[in-house]
Formats: C-alpha cells, structure tokens, sequence
C-alpha cells in the first residue's frame, strides 16, 4: 500500500498521523508527503527557512517517509493562491507519488491554509477522470490535527467525523511524540493540544473509541475496489 499525505504546514503530517506513518513505514507500506508551504514565515520560534526545512527532513526521515514534495505557496496567505495553481501541484505529487490512499485536512479546520489544502486535494484525487493514464485513487481521507480540528468553531460547516481507526501502540505513540519534539518551536506544555500529555490521550480516546489501546482517528471519505 501507497499512502501520500497532502498537508499545508510541516509538522501538519506529524501531528495528523504520525503514529500511523511510523506504523505504515515499519510495514513495508511507502508514506510519500506533499507539503504546501514550506516557509517559516509568521512561525513562533523558528528563525529560519533552512532550519525548518531541517526539522522537516529529520523528522519525516524518523518516521520512514519515502519521498517529500515541496511546495512554496505563501504560510497562512494561501487564500491569495488561485486554486487552479494549488490543485495542479498537488495533481503533479498524484502523478508521481501514484497512492493508493490520499490523506489531507478536514475543511472544517481552523486554519485557512488547511481549508484551502482540503479544498485543492478534493479536485486532485479526481485527477484520473480526466488524465485516463494516472493511476486511480482509491481511498480518500481526512485526518484530524491537534490545535486545528477540534476547535469546531465554524457550527455551518460539518466537523471531522471518524470512521477509520489506525491501532498504533503505545510504540507508535512516543514515535509520533519524539518526530513532533524535532520541529522546533511546535510542542508546548500541558493543556495545549500539541503536548505530549494531549497526544497520548487524544490516541487513548480513539483507540478506546473502537477497543483499541491506542489509535490515530481518520475518515474515510471515498473509497473504490
């Protein structure tokens, strides 16, 4: 199995399915990320592009990531974006990538990047009605990030509901904490919802969800067999 995780942050993959992509890789499986903004522009604690790009190739490479493609559309000003151009980056990352499972964020998030993210992904999964030679899809998923998803601030909008439990361990847990703990700047002190208080109880709470110890939440949004 193929997966390629569509995300507007670094970190955002980490934080949404860190545990599975350290589950996934041990597997045998290929994690492939997509990245949209890669700028540390308007991030707490992070003084430089360079380090950024550091902390992102430490941490996926701890986590058995395959490939990242990176994008360099604007950090938190993707709304300026035209959507066409958003879409065909991600379509180009379908193109090589070829998943089998595509994941990305719940348009519902707080966050107008992981909306437009969301968005875009939306329209690139269906690449192959309209290109017959790329590889079909066939799941799409959404998955939820702590400090983002939960707020359910927006009451007009349908919030993440999930249908799909990865069981990841107590292992996959710490994997997913110590790949976090190497962006520098992103993990903070219990209550936040990016400690490692609340990443473990969050996987607790999903994992008890469908009898599992531990597990990382995702719905299923389309499937084909």
């Amino acid at each position: 199995m193929k997966y390629l995780l569509v995300v507007a942050h670094p970190d955002d993959e980490t934080l949404g399915a860190g545990a599975s992509m350290w589950k996934w890789s041990r597997n045998g499986d290929v994690v492939d990320v997509c990245i949209m903004c890669t700028e540390a522009k308007a991030r707490a604690f992070r003084p430089s592009d360079a380090e950024l790009g550091d902390d992102t190739n430490e941490s996926n490479k701890f986590l058995g990531v395959n490939r990242i493609y990176e994008g360099t559309f604007p950090n938190i000003e993707m709304n300026t974006v035209p959507h066409l151009k958003l879409v065909q980056f991600i379509e180009a990352a379908i193109r090589e990538s070829e998943p089998d499972v595509v994941i990305t964020h719940h348009p519902a998030d707080t966050n107008n990047d992981h909306l437009q993210t969301s968005m875009a992904c939306q329209e690139a999964v269906r690449l192959f009605q309209r290109r017959p030679e790329v590889k079909r899809v066939r799941e799409f998923w959404y998955m939820e990030v702590p400090s983002c998803t939960e707020w359910k601030i927006n009451s007009a909008m349908v919030s993440f509901n999930p249908n799909c439990y990865v069981e990841v361990g107590k292992e996959g847990v710490d994997a997913k904490v110590k790949a976090l703990s190497m962006y520098r700047g992103v993990m903070r002190p219990y209550p936040h919802p990016r400690s490692a208080e609340f990443i473990e109880g969050l996987a607790a709470y999903r994992g008890g969800q469908w009898g599992l110890m531990y597990a990382e939440a995702f719905e299923v949004v389309m499937r084909a067999y």
